[in-house]
């Protein structure tokens, strides 16, 4: 690995903590206006300074984020689908690598659907965006998906994962599940959880825990804190976990305390 590749990933996955926060605001690429994001600007604004980095579209970085903000950003360079579409895996590549230099991308991500009608696309695809960021010394952060006939479990998801590694991805992003650290163990490349669905803020403050615990690198969630009560409250309770080990009492505790400063 070549030093612009180490210094791209050391924006992302912090050095003095080897973890990382990862704030997800690309649902709109086939979601549309998301509850929470229809004013995108000025609902990440006040987030930005406690995230890691921002994984979002071309689009959305473009019209919505501050160029002198020094946020790292991983760029998502797959599309073509939409919640319309009963199949979402059929994707393709929708940015350029050189779109991606000028937007000063610290890493580049795409998704693959393992189990779906268009697996050998995605996987191929993954393969193809490997080869573009490695020629400029970018990490891909493959985002994992599994087909509807398989649950969300340590034996698919691993299988996902895996394949995601084998194809040259730096970074997965995948799902928690039981016997997640078994999952870990057999990746060997860095693991990030998805927050998913939005749940209770307790909830997501367990599964921040269990999935640091487990052997996660890091989180990257998305509407488990923007559509959070206290989203600035919600995203620095989560830190605390990622970053130093809080408990999810402390942490809990904390976004109560700040929740209530607001006030």
């Amino acid at each position: 690995m070549d030093w612009g590749m180490k210094n791209r990933l050391s924006r992302i996955i912090r050095p003095d903590t080897g973890k990382a926060l990862m704030l997800a605001v690309d649902h709109g690429y086939f979601l549309g206006p998301t509850s929470g994001l229809e004013d995108l600007e000025n609902t990440v604004a006040p987030l930005l300074p406690y995230t890691d980095s921002l994984m979002l579209t071309r689009g959305a970085l473009r019209n919505c984020i501050n160029a002198k903000f020094p946020v790292p950003i991983v760029l998502r360079v797959s599309g073509g689908n939409s919640v319309l579409e009963e199949d979402l895996s059929h994707e393709d590549l929708t940015v350029d690598i050189e779109d991606a230099i000028r937007l000063n991308a610290s890493a580049i991500t795409m998704s693959i659907y393992i189990g779906s009608p268009h697996q050998h696309q995605t996987i191929v695809n993954l393969a193809k965006t490997v080869d573009m960021g490695e020629k400029y010394g970018i990490p891909v952060l493959a985002v994992t998906a599994v087909g509807k006939e398989m649950t969300r479990d340590e034996r698919y998801l691993s299988l996902a994962c895996r394949i995601a590694a084998e194809t040259g991805a730096h970074i997965v992003k995948t799902y928690y599940c039981e016997d997640f650290d078994k999952l870990v163990k057999k990746v060997p490349i860095p693991v990030v959880i998805a927050g998913g669905k939005k749940v209770t803020e307790k909830d997501a403050l367990e599964l921040a825990y269990k999935a640091i615990s487990d052997g996660a690198v890091g989180v990257d969630m998305g509407r488990n804190i923007f559509q959070a009560e206290a989203p600035v409250a919600m995203i620095q309770a989560v830190r605390s976990i990622v970053h130093h080990g809080n408990s999810v009492k402390k942490a809990l505790d904390l976004y109560s305390s700040l929740k209530a400063k607001k006030k």
